[in-house]
């Protein structure tokens, strides 16, 4: 039986989202969450790259969704060689802060954005083969920014390492520049949870040095552009167990508008999807 693509946006409390899509109204941390979790079933909490979370603050995400609902959350710098060569106890501050999210159940895969200067070498490969005992049991999701690691000469090899060693490759929908930090499109399972994010493709901004990044990813997806995602969403939920498809195209409300339009076409195509649906109105009463 196939997976069903689970859609959800690389956050619920973007400044894009707080202007143009929660309504008015909608203005507490309590309220947004319980909102956006009535579109969607999964989300990826980006802002722990930069600062670590109170503990007291990931139990309220797990307590404010629904039983079902599920978090995968982006690694601090500190562990992708943002800031510095990664160590146990800057995972281990990791852990601690999304401790009361993993007890519930509710935490599923660690974001491991690396570096662009992370490029494929024998020593880079070691780091990787910590990686899944640093998270476990949480799932590894490896997302390269260095195109060494899936060159044509090199891509067999890479991809049957990860797999090899539990690690799951993060497929990604880029703009196809030259910069050696572009990573050719690929959908690819390499565990039992596969794993895709929607960069937008705005080659101009793509590089920019922004104080923001939704100036970086300022990208609405056009049908034309989701629909050569359908057939490959549709290979992944036969090779995966679990697929998850998360729009980073963070300008606005662009991410989840997205993520409504690839609904609509994964609908249309009989591919099994959740997320990105418009709740039914509430049934008007005398009261």
């Amino acid at each position: 039986m196939p997976a069903t693509v689970r859609l959800g946006t690389c956050s619920f409390a973007d400044e894009g989202l707080l202007k143009a899509w929660y309504p008015r109204g909608v203005s507490t941390s309590r309220a947004r969450l319980r909102y956006y979790a009535e579109r969607f079933d999964t989300t990826e909490v980006d802002s722990p790259y930069y600062h670590l979370p109170d503990p007291g603050v990931t139990r309220n995400w797990a307590q404010r969704t629904p039983p079902e609902f599920t978090f995968h959350v982006k690694a601090h710098k500190t562990m992708t060689f943002h800031e510095g060569e990664p160590t146990d106890d800057a995972f281990a501050e990791f852990r601690t802060a999304l401790g009361p999210l993993e007890l519930s159940g509710k935490l599923r895969g660690v974001l491991l954005q690396y570096h662009p200067r992370f490029t494929k070498t024998g020593a880079a490969m070691a780091e990787l083969e910590r990686a899944p005992e640093r998270v476990a049991p949480l799932v590894p999701l490896v997302e390269f920014r260095h195109r060494s690691w899936m060159e044509p000469d090199e891509r067999s090899d890479t991809l049957a390492f990860l797999e090899r060693t539990g690690l799951a490759y993060v497929s990604l929908d880029t703009p196809m520049t030259r910069a050696s930090n572009v990573v050719a499109r690929h959908a690819v399972a390499t565990h039992a949870v596969a794993y895709v994010r929607f960069h937008g493709r705005n080659e101009k901004t793509w590089n920019i040095k922004a104080e923001r990044s939704s100036e970086r990813f300022n990208w609405m997806y056009s049908q034309d552009e989701l629909e050569e995602w359908v057939p490959k969403l549709e290979r992944l939920s036969g090779d995966a167990d679990e697929v998850y498809a998360m729009f980073n195209n963070n300008r606005d409300d662009f991410a989840p508008r997205s993520a409504m339009l690839l609904r609509g076409l994964l609908t249309e195509a009989g591919v099994p999807v959740s997320g990105g649906l418009e709740p039914p109105p509430l049934a008007p009463t005398l009261f």
